[in-house]
């Protein structure tokens, strides 16, 4: 299946934080590609690649990167489809450069951000954006949140169902 969502990684070494994202993609059944490209090492590469994803059917990209974390604003700077940029947690700031990075996009160029270090989010909001015209994922997404509400609401005979602290 060609992927609908496209995840770009700044580095190798934030791979295990996007599996995170790998993983809700694929219990949702949401074909996905993952690549290692840069906004600095790798620019035209990361070009080239955005404008053929696009041509190729991808509707969602999801950029994550740390520190000056300019890859999703390069990524939006080169497509009209959905961008989240997911700041990494690396670096004297643990992320809170990314952070702000991520978030303080010029007008007219958009980057929705999650959280430092929130690829979990990224997925979800890419599902709930494929969802506004695909009515099985939105069953999809509603059957995951009612098992995600099951295992929180857990009862553990340990554990007063509600306590007041005085």
């Amino acid at each position: 299946m060609k992927p609908l969502v496209a995840i770009l990684s700044g580095s190798r070494s934030d791979l295990p934080k996007v599996e995170k994202a790998r993983e809700v993609l694929r219990a949702l059944d949401i074909p996905h590609d993952v690549r290692v490209l840069s906004a600095h090492r790798t620019p035209e590469r990361t070009i080239q690649y955005v404008r053929a994803a696009e041509d190729a059917g991808v509707e969602v990209f999801i950029a994550c990167a740390g520190m000056a974390a300019h890859l999703a604003g390069v990524v939006a700077g080169h497509t009209f489809r959905p961008v989240i940029g997911v700041p990494i947690a690396a670096g004297a700031l643990r992320g809170m450069d990314a952070l702000l990075a991520t978030a303080q996009m010029p007008s007219g160029v958009p980057v929705a951000t999650v959280g430092v270090d929130g690829t979990k989010n990224a997925a979800y909001l890419a599902a709930r954006i494929l969802a506004a015209t695909r009515p099985a994922l939105i069953e999809s997404l509603r059957a995951d949140l009612m098992r995600q509400r099951e295992a929180y609401d857990s009862p553990d005979p340990r554990v007063p169902a509600a306590s007041v602290s005085e």
